[in-house]
């Protein structure tokens, strides 16, 4: 893995600069690559579209460095906080070139530059401006669950913490119960995680090893099963233990590509979303892993001698990406360190402003299906704005084929 050892500009001018001597020079191909992936552009699909869309068709350098300071001074809105993710994803959609070009060299650093300098920005006072502006887009209502502190930054008020008793920690008593690790839409991924090969099974292939950074506990969940939970901007953006034990194995910083979805809009999905989507890919972005030792109870419910292995896996997808575990979880290696204990729903890491979405991994026959008891929440009634600003897009055509990956970071 190579790393990105550059000086990271520090103002979207000195951005803009950078990526204009690279594509003059075509430092590392940069020009090369960029226009190689202009000339694949595909063309949306042959649907009516009132979605976000960007027409990267015969666009220059001049083109992408005006793209970049329209995002980087366009305030984010709760209904707005997508668009300008898709619009860059139609540069690399279903575009092998385009793929190459923003998750490989200077492409790569372009990214990973400008969501540096997204992240500064909103860490910045100046950014407090934007507070009062989604807490009126969010609401009433869904405030209700927050504290409500004296944030001095968007990013602080990013990761506002909800009110003690709001978040309720389902059968905390019961070692079999698995709960949701924090506010999302949950979809079932794949069946059956292979090791290394990336197998396709039913539409989805995930690389167990790669996703866990060489763990040597990886595989323990080959042939089990893996949970999407898709973080909403709105939404709670701390993530939990899905289970009680220890933490026997961790790392909040595997490096990774930062942009690069084969078919974003299809994430999206109709409001489904999520629903079928290929998480292959997600063992490429930047993320960081945290595996929990815990107890198994048998049909009588006496507990197993042996104990069993959850994954957690937190992607910082687009943005700001960033993922940072609480210190006592950033780095536990197995057998090398001493595990941490944690209770069923304490409290692992957050994700700053950006995608994000925890994949959970089951050891083979542990975790067959979502299952739910009468009465406990499977979902709300949304008030339409909410709806059409984060879910309501055009399902897209699915993509054939397999996500394409040069070189990687």
């Amino acid at each position: 893995m190579t790393m990105l050892v550059e000086t990271r500009p520090e103002t979207i001018e000195e951005f803009i600069s950078k990526i204009r001597e690279w594509h003059e020079s075509d430092h590392d191909g940069f020009r090369t690559k960029y226009e190689a992936a202009i000339a694949d552009v595909m063309p949306p699909p042959s649907w009516p579209s009132d979605g976000p869309y960007y027409d990267w068709r015969n666009a220059g350098i001049d083109e992408l460095c005006a793209f970049f300071e329209d995002w980087y001074n366009t305030e984010p809105t709760v209904k707005t906080s997508l668009d300008y993710i898709e619009k860059f994803s139609w540069i690399n959609y279903e575009n092998y070139a385009g793929m190459e070009f923003v998750t490989t060299g200077p492409g790569l650093e372009m990214t990973a530059d400008f969501t540096y300098l997204q992240g500064k920005q909103m860490d910045d006072p100046k950014s407090k401006s934007l507070i009062s502006k989604w807490i009126k887009d969010i609401g009433t209502k869904r405030m209700e669950d927050y504290e409500i502190e004296d944030w001095e930054t968007f990013n602080e008020f990013f990761l506002k913490k909800v009110k003690p008793g709001k978040r309720k920690i389902d059968g905390e008593n019961d070692l079999s119960v698995v709960v949701a690790p924090t506010d999302c839409i949950i979809n079932m991924i794949v069946d059956n995680l292979t090791a290394e090969t990336r197998i396709p099974v039913k539409s989805v292939a995930m690389n167990v090893r790669q996703l866990l950074n060489g763990s040597e506990l990886a595989d323990r969940f080959v042939g089990g099963t893996a949970v999407s939970c898709i973080l909403m901007p709105d939404t709670y953006h701390w993530y939990h233990a899905p289970v009680g034990g220890k933490v026997v194995d961790s790392d909040d910083s595997v490096g990774g590509i930062y942009y690069g979805m084969w078919d974003f809009p299809e994430l999206l999905n109709n409001n489904n979303v999520g629903y079928n989507y290929d998480y292959g890919m997600f063992d490429r972005f930047r993320r960081g892993y945290a595996i929990f030792e815990t107890p198994y109870l048998d049909k009588d419910g006496k507990q197993e001698k042996k104990p069993g292995y959850v994954g957690l896996v937190a992607v910082g997808l687009n943005s700001i990406a960033s993922v940072e575990f609480d210190e006592a979880y950033q780095k536990i290696t197995y057998g090398e360190t001493d595990p941490v204990p944690i209770k069923k729903g304490g409290r692992v890491g957050h994700i700053k402003y950006g995608g994000s979405l925890n994949i959970l991994l089951f050891e083979k026959g542990r975790f067959p299906a979502i299952q739910l008891q009468q009465g406990q929440r499977i979902g709300v009634l949304e008030h339409i704005e909410r709806t059409e600003a984060l879910f309501n897009r055009p399902r897209h055509m699915r993509a054939l084929g397999h996500m394409p990956f040069a070189t990687q970071y």
